[in-house]
């Protein structure tokens, strides 16, 4: 199997994010992306670094405006007066705003609060081109897939939470929706996303709700109890050309190996029935059960067992790397799934 990877993603180092209340050191830091190469190393595969990626297929899924925010955002920020060293809104427009015809200026600061979920997305100096070399990471592993082969893109910062024009939860390119319009491009007639991630694939549901030709399936902690807290539920199934295209399956906070692997067997029946032609896998560890935010108690054998049981779907899979912070444990989590794929 091919990976790829980049060395851009050291140039994205948040420092901290706001959680119940506190200041925390942000989880996602380069060390995710530097302990997976060393999974890959265990497994003797040299990642291969990707093309650029052509601006086109990132404007496939997402806005040139909002692609330009991320690229020129920082500069207008370190303009202002005393900035902060990353970009976090303190203002979010709210539906009762957005009601009665407000929106976003053209101040950075208003910009910044449309353009943005939470303050779980800490924009950089380095963040936009750290997540313009993951998304060609994520692109790369859709060529192969093209081609009827799998392979894994190693993604930092991840991406399943970022809407078409909104980065949330440590994500600002949609890296799997820009790996499953790929596909789509590439000649794939139906093609699957399965998200593994324990937090819900809501920036990848967004992108395709209304679409007929892409299904995407979550497999996550109960946002009754976890992010991203007000959507991912079981009735959510898309709508017009998309309707019953989008499949939800939340976990009660806990659930272990048995209920998760078959939740993914349940996922795996609704791609079977869609006859998918190739499969996006937006693969999150932060399922472990020794996560720092653990909801779900998967372990190293349930991964192993995940991997062998997706790759029976014998589909071209680009299998993109989601969240996972667990530094320590990372390399072996990786190695576990990607030497248990169709092994």
């Amino acid at each position: 199997m091919k990976a790829f990877a980049h060395p851009d993603h050291a140039l994205h180092t948040p420092s901290w994010f706001v959680m119940r209340g506190r200041l925390r050191p942000n989880f996602e830091v380069p060390a995710r992306a530097t302990a997976l190469l060393e999974g890959l190393s265990r497994l003797r595969i040299a990642p291969e670094l990707p093309p650029e990626a052509p601006r086109s297929a990132i404007e496939a899924i997402h806005p040139a405006r909002y692609l330009d925010f991320l690229r020129d955002a920082p500069a207008e920020w370190a303009a202002l007066p005393d900035p902060g060293p990353e970009l976090v809104p303190n203002m979010h427009p709210t539906p009762e705003m957005l009601a009665q015809g407000g929106g976003a200026g053209p101040h950075v600061i208003s910009r910044l609060g449309g353009y943005t979920a939470d303050t779980g997305c800490p924009i950089g100096p380095g963040t936009w081109q750290a997540s313009l070399s993951a998304a060609a990471c994520a692109l790369a592993a859709a060529s192969e897939a093209a081609s009827g082969r799998t392979a894994y893109a190693l993604c930092r910062p991840p991406g399943h939470h970022a809407y078409p024009a909104r980065a949330g939860g440590h994500c600002y390119l949609n890296n799997a929706a820009i790996a499953a319009q790929a596909l789509r491009d590439a000649g794939a007639a139906r093609v699957a996303v399965l998200d593994v991630d324990s937090h819900h694939g809501n920036g990848t549901q967004g992108a395709f709700w209304a679409r007929g030709d892409v299904l995407t399936v979550s497999v996550h902690g109960d946002p009754d109890g976890y992010y991203p807290w007000f959507i991912g539920r079981a009735g959510e199934r898309g709508a017009g050309a998309g309707e019953g295209c989008n499949l939800n399956l939340p976990l009660a906070r806990g659930t272990g190996d048995e209920g998760w692997l078959a939740a993914i067997e349940h996922g795996l029946s609704a791609i079977r029935a869609f006859r998918a032609d190739a499969l996006v896998v937006s693969l999150g560890f932060d399922a472990s059960e020794h996560e720092p935010l653990n909801y779900l108690s998967v372990t190293a054998d349930g991964f192993a067992r995940a991997a062998a049981l997706i790759s029976t779907a014998r589909l071209p899979s680009a299998i993109v790397q989601e969240g996972g912070y667990d530094v320590e444990r990372l390399p072996a989590l990786l190695e576990r799934f990607i030497g248990a794929w169709n092994g």
